[in-house]
């Protein structure tokens, strides 16, 4: 059996020697303790040195990338070949498949090879003869910063690094603005109050004030190169009858200098986006025509690099940036949100409300296609995504003009989408199937209700109280049967006050009568 053993300075083949001793894995390392035992076990058959550190990192970034590599090659034409018969162990079981394809070579790779291998690194400078210690460090070390640097500089993963910085460095850059200008406003709108209001543009501000200083200079100095005439003339003029404090010369000079820094930071801002929508229209043509260059840019630093952004699915590209909404709406088992950094989209702001939902979906599965085209394609131009844009701008008028038509009929008319209202119907309960009386016909009903209208007839002074029974016993079911009763009922009810009436009236003139009759008795007994 021969061994591929790969070093910093070259390949070397072994020739195995005791292959009974591969079969002993767990105590075949007390066979390489002493360079004598080493020796027994393996013997070095051919020795490959590389001629220099570029030789050493073309094959050292093949064998990485599992292919066969010019000087590997003819090391194996050279000694393998001769012995066809001979198995070859090797370290890659995917380099070994190459090997095997190309050469017809058979390959072995196994646990008990990987031990061998361990073993032969273990003796390497005794085994390797011509090799000095200090060079093969020398060389590994050379091999490794090379390589270290080759992965560095040509990754497909570092080269929208540059995108990542940039996007981040602008929104800093926007804050400190902000800050910036907060504060000249505020420092000098206590000298000439009436300058913010008039001038609303916060860099024509900070080149006015630089140029102006004193308010007191405002009528000699010539504003035109910054300032429309007519902003002109209102400064000119709110200059004369300023109410603002005076200041000194060192507080003047102290507002000068920041709106300085204000300018030289707003032109930078303005080199960093160019520089930006370059490396966007560079990387990833694409996406930047389907959401432009400071979506795609916080798209990408978002994600970590545009290959990871790629593995994402379009319903996470939709949502991007807005985690914390979901997990909370996820939580409380609410409506989940529509988009993220994706609404910033100028395709997303140019839509109704209604609508944004939708346009957002649509626009997120485009950019996904877009940012894997870009990500894992060969082309650097952007035909596709001007091709997708033009459908999402199509869909979008179709939707903003409600251009959703049939598919029968005329053709040309308007599908009339009207608005979905849910409609419940309430049932109310019916008490009539608790009873468990027998029900009356209908005939015998109507009997009773014509011999209840007789006594109501012929008893006027009869209390209400039965007749509401009666009528709680009857359950009538024709209307026309139910009218007689409710007037009947009205005048009973007007009947009840007129006899309580009269009954008081009766009960104060009975009480007359006896004390009466007492007041004579008593006249009589005393006669």
């Amino acid at each position: 059996m021969l061994v591929l053993f790969e070093t910093a300075a070259g390949y070397a083949i072994f020739k195995v020697l005791d292959e009974s001793k591969l079969q002993q894995v767990d105590s075949l390392y007390k066979d390489f303790e002493t360079p004598e035992k080493a020796n027994k076990v393996v013997k070095l058959k051919h020795f490959e040195k590389f001629q220099d550190t570029t030789e050493a990192l073309a094959a050292a970034t093949a064998i990485v990338e599992g292919k066969i590599g010019k000087s590997l090659k003819k090391v194996l034409k050279k000694v393998v070949a001769k012995e066809a018969h001979e198995q070859l162990a090797i370290n890659d079981a995917k380099l070994g498949g190459v090997i095997k394809e190309k050469l017809d070579v058979s390959c072995v790779y196994s646990p008990a090879v990987a031990e061998l291998m361990r073993c032969i690194r273990s003796q390497m400078e005794s085994l390797i003869t011509g090799l000095p210690p200090r060079e093969i460090s020398a060389m590994s070390l050379g091999l490794a910063h090379s390589l270290s640097r080759y992965k560095l500089k040509f990754s497909p993963d570092k080269v929208d690094t540059m995108i990542v910085q940039a996007i981040s460095l602008l929104d800093d850059l926007d804050k400190e603005l902000n800050n910036y200008i907060m504060r000249c406003r505020e420092w000098y709108g206590w000298h000439f109050p009436e300058l913010g209001k008039i001038i609303t543009d916060n860099l024509a501000y900070c080149k006015t004030v630089r140029k102006i200083g004193d308010r007191t200079n405002v009528a000699s100095s010539d504003l035109s190169e910054l300032l429309p005439e007519e902003i002109e003339a209102e400064v000119k003029l709110a200059a004369e009858i300023s109410m603002g404090t005076e200041v000194s010369d060192q507080d003047i000079g102290n507002i000068m200098h920041l709106c300085d820094q204000v300018i030289e930071i707003s032109d930078y801002r303005t080199q960093l986006y160019d520089y930006l929508k370059n490396r966007m229209m560079a990387i990833a043509p694409n996406l930047t025509v389907m959401v432009g260059e400071l979506v795609g840019a916080r798209l990408i630093s978002h994600a970590g690099s545009l290959l990871n952004l790629a593995k994402h699915p379009a319903s996470t590209v939709q949502i991007l940036g807005a985690e914390k909404a979901l997990f909370r709406a996820l939580k409380t088992r609410k409506d989940t949100p529509k988009y993220g950094l994706i609404y910033h989209a100028s395709l997303v702001g140019q839509t109704a409300a209604k609508n944004k939902g939708k346009i957002s979906r649509m626009l997120a599965a485009k950019a996904a296609l877009a940012i894997r085209y870009d990500a894992l394609g060969e082309d650097t131009n952007a035909e596709m995504g001007a091709e997708n844009r033009a459908k999402l701008e199509a869909r979008l008028r179709q939707l903003e003009e409600r251009g959703i038509r049939r598919i029968s009929g005329t053709g040309k008319a308007m599908a009339r989408a009207d608005k979905y209202q849910h409609k419940s119907e309430v049932k109310i309960y019916d008490p009539s199937g608790d009873s468990t009386i027998p029900s009356t016909s209908k005939k015998r009903k109507f009997e009773e209700m014509a011999a209840a209208e007789e006594e109501a007839a012929e008893e006027p002074e009869t209390p209400v109280v039965k007749s509401k029974k009666a009528k709680k016993e009857v359950v009538t079911e024709e209307e026309v049967a139910e009218e007689p009763l409710k007037k009947k009922k009205k005048k009973k009810v007007k009947s009840e006050p007129e006899e309580e009436e009269v009954e008081e009236v009766a009960a104060p003139e009975s009480t007359e009568k006896k004390k009466k009759k007492k007041k004579e008795k008593v006249k009589e007994e005393e006669d």
